[in-house]
């Protein structure tokens, strides 16, 4: 085959420049950490840090900023798939700095805002220089901003007009002590690519990606799963429907979607058909403002 008809299929460019950048970060940082919640993007990721790095282990733990209002199907995902990796999993308790006073719990009993300082002390304890993220730039706007190679200064602190060009995929680790580097390989996946992935490699997912019945209420047109952190507001009345999730933060504030899709090939179709990104559709906490997102993010959230 000559060099003129040879192609890369879409996937394939994508894995190979996720890739790059894991081994990049291995390269250039000494204390790189993956944050992995068991959602699909971080499974993802945790897909790509496999291949990146064999037949070698993978050669940073993994860390999850934990709420403590997380999705039980989640949670058992996640600790499985540590397991099966033999990795080392650091959780980043937000319950804990309740308990100690470092953070206070929200009025609204959602936890998403104070994950903040929780992820900063654990990234101070640990001294991590480099954090991979699964966002992508599709999700939200304030997302869009982001380099491959996200600077934060010695606070944590997202400063979206001092961040570094980043020229022909060439990436500047340089940083001084107590700063980091936010490293986002998905950046240029969208969500169908993201299907599209995992349809090809296999991968199994918590169960709650896909459609099943679950006890739910609809509040501010979303829907909310039933479980012990959503206190039920007055009028509202619980039913059943038929739904999946298309995204898994915090339970208190992430709805799923009216759903039969019960099969990857299925969600690929509805996701390939949606135009409403996933975080417009189930996030209830990034509808607080128009600014909701990059506000967090400056405060140094993912």
């Amino acid at each position: 085959m000559g060099a003129a008809s040879y192609k890369v299929s879409h996937l394939d460019a994508l894995e190979a420049e996720s890739i790059f950048v894991m081994r990049e970060v291995a390269a250039e940082f000494e204390r790189p950490v993956l944050l992995f919640s068991g959602g699909k993007d971080s499974i993802v990721m945790l897909r790509l840090a496999e291949k990146a790095f064999w037949p070698a282990p993978i050669p940073f733990p993994v860390m999850h900023v934990d709420t403590g209002h997380n999705f039980a199907e989640v949670l058992e995902y996640r600790d499985r798939r540590v397991a099966e990796l033999g990795l080392q999993l650091i959780v980043a308790s937000v319950p804990d700095a309740i308990r100690r006073g470092l953070v206070r719990e929200p009025a609204d009993g959602t936890r998403n805002r104070i994950q903040t300082p929780v992820l900063l002390e654990a990234v101070e304890q640990h001294r991590f220089d480099a954090l991979f993220g699964g966002a992508r730039r599709d999700e939200e706007k304030a997302r869009a901003k982001e380099r491959v190679f996200s600077f934060r200064d010695e606070f944590g602190q997202w400063d979206p007009r001092n961040q570094r060009p980043e020229l022909w995929s060439l990436y500047n680790a340089r940083i001084d002590s107590g700063e980091s580097i936010r490293v986002f390989p998905l950046s240029n996946w969208t969500e169908l690519d993201i299907w599209h992935y995992i349809a090809r490699e296999h991968i199994g997912l918590p169960a709650i990606y896909f459609a099943h019945e679950r006890e739910v209420i609809d509040r501010d047109g979303m829907l909310y799963g039933v479980h012990e952190h959503l206190p039920l507001r007055n009028g509202e009345e619980p039913f059943v429907e038929t739904v999946r999730y298309r995204t898994v933060g915090d339970a208190s504030c992430t709805a799923a979607v009216k759903s039969d899709a019960d099969t990857i090939e299925k969600v690929i179709a509805e996701v390939a058909a949606t135009r409403i990104t996933e975080r417009g559709a189930t996030r209830g906490d990034d509808r607080v403002s128009e600014a909701a997102m990059e506000d967090r993010k400056r405060e140094g959230y993912f």
